[in-house]
Protein backbone atom coordinates (compact mmCIF):
# COMPACT_ATOMS: atom_id res chain seq x y z
CA UNK A 1 0.00 0.00 0.00
CA UNK A 2 1.55 3.59 -0.91
CA UNK A 3 2.64 5.08 2.41
CA UNK A 4 1.32 8.74 3.14
CA UNK A 5 4.66 10.23 2.21
CA UNK A 6 4.12 9.03 -1.46
CA UNK A 7 0.82 11.38 -2.09
CA UNK A 8 2.33 14.58 0.56
CA UNK A 9 2.15 17.49 -2.10
CA UNK A 10 0.61 15.16 -4.54
CA UNK A 11 -2.22 17.86 -5.78
CA UNK A 12 -6.22 17.11 -5.62
CA UNK A 13 -5.98 17.19 -9.67
CA UNK A 14 -3.15 14.94 -10.36
CA UNK A 15 -3.98 12.26 -7.72
CA UNK A 16 -7.42 12.15 -9.30
CA UNK A 17 -6.23 11.99 -13.12
CA UNK A 18 -4.19 9.11 -11.35
CA UNK A 19 -6.90 7.56 -9.93
CA UNK A 20 -9.24 7.41 -12.88
CA UNK A 21 -6.47 6.19 -14.99
CA UNK A 22 -6.19 3.18 -12.34
CA UNK A 23 -10.21 2.22 -12.38
CA UNK A 24 -9.78 2.59 -16.17
CA UNK A 25 -6.93 -0.33 -15.88
CA UNK A 26 -8.65 -2.22 -13.85
CA UNK A 27 -12.14 -2.08 -15.96
CA UNK A 28 -10.74 -3.31 -18.57
CA UNK A 29 -9.70 -6.83 -17.32
CA UNK A 30 -6.22 -6.99 -18.75
CA UNK A 31 -4.02 -6.28 -16.11
CA UNK A 32 -2.91 -9.41 -14.06
CA UNK A 33 -4.25 -10.75 -10.72
CA UNK A 34 -0.70 -9.22 -9.03
CA UNK A 35 -0.72 -6.00 -10.60
CA UNK A 36 -4.52 -5.74 -10.10
CA UNK A 37 -4.05 -6.34 -6.15
CA UNK A 38 -1.50 -3.19 -6.34
CA UNK A 39 -3.25 -0.92 -8.66
CA UNK A 40 -5.84 -1.73 -6.17
CA UNK A 41 -3.92 -0.33 -3.12
CA UNK A 42 -2.75 2.68 -4.49
CA UNK A 43 -6.00 3.22 -5.91
CA UNK A 44 -7.40 3.12 -2.02
CA UNK A 45 -4.32 5.48 -0.98
CA UNK A 46 -4.99 7.94 -3.59
CA UNK A 47 -9.09 8.00 -2.93
CA UNK A 48 -7.92 8.71 1.07
CA UNK A 49 -5.78 11.37 -0.16
CA UNK A 50 -8.29 13.03 -2.41
CA UNK A 51 -11.28 12.98 0.03
CA UNK A 52 -8.89 14.26 2.80
CA UNK A 53 -7.89 17.25 0.59
CA UNK A 54 -11.95 17.53 -0.10
CA UNK A 55 -12.81 17.40 3.54
CA UNK A 56 -9.55 20.06 4.35
CA UNK A 57 -10.94 22.48 0.88
CA UNK A 58 -14.28 22.38 2.52
CA UNK A 59 -13.61 23.43 6.20
CA UNK A 60 -11.65 26.45 4.59
CA UNK A 61 -14.75 27.66 2.83
CA UNK A 62 -16.74 27.21 5.86
CA UNK A 63 -14.79 29.02 7.85
CA UNK A 64 -14.52 32.42 5.40
CA UNK A 65 -16.21 34.80 7.26
CA UNK A 66 -16.81 38.74 6.61
CA UNK A 67 -14.79 41.13 8.45
CA UNK A 68 -16.34 44.89 10.48
CA UNK A 69 -15.63 46.48 7.30
CA UNK A 70 -17.67 43.87 4.85
CA UNK A 71 -14.89 41.38 3.27
CA UNK A 72 -14.37 38.08 3.29
CA UNK A 73 -11.76 36.55 5.13
CA UNK A 74 -10.75 33.35 5.67
CA UNK A 75 -9.63 31.80 8.88
CA UNK A 76 -7.96 28.24 9.56
CA UNK A 77 -10.96 25.73 11.01
CA UNK A 78 -10.22 24.98 14.68
CA UNK A 79 -11.41 21.72 15.70
CA UNK A 80 -11.57 20.47 19.46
Amino acid sequence: MAKKTDLEGVSFEKALAELEEIVRKLESGAVELEDSIALYERGAALKAHCEAKLRSAQERIEKIVVTGDGRPRSEPAAFE
